[in-house]
């Protein structure tokens, strides 16, 4: 299955997620929401995966946290925020480069529609 295929099996996910709790939640309960259905749909899935980073000739273990990461291929950042802002996006593109992804998704759950607060993020790797 392709990362364009994943996103969109996770989308509905996401969706069924935000449809069931509504907006206005903890990042957390969303995140741990989305793994149960992500998990239980057969799709290998890890939570909180911790990356390193490597700089000039060091590697700095646990330079970031991955939120979810569905077969080894598809990021999701998730978020429980007002709005998505630049600062956001620049997050999950670092992720999605560092990685070496070549999709992410950027979900923000504290949305009246969750179709509004998700973004498709691409690494022109």
């Amino acid at each position: 299955m392709n990362e364009n295929e994943l996103a969109n099996r996770v989308i509905g996910h996401a969706i069924e997620v935000h449809k069931i709790l509504g907006p206005g939640l903890l990042e957390n309960v969303y995140k741990e929401s989305l793994f149960h259905l992500i998990k239980k749909d057969g799709l290998n899935i890890e939570k909180e995966k911790t990356m390193s980073v490597a700089f000039h000739e060091i590697t700095i273990e646990s330079g970031y946290r991955i939120d979810l990461l569905v077969e080894n291929k598809l990021l999701i950042e998730l978020k429980s925020v007002d709005s998505i802002n630049e600062i956001h996006l620049s997050q999950t593109l670092t992720y999605l480069r560092l990685g070496k992804f070549k999709l992410g998704l950027l979900i923000n759950f504290n949305v009246p529609r969750l179709k509004e607060g998700i973004k498709r993020v691409a690494n022109g790797i």
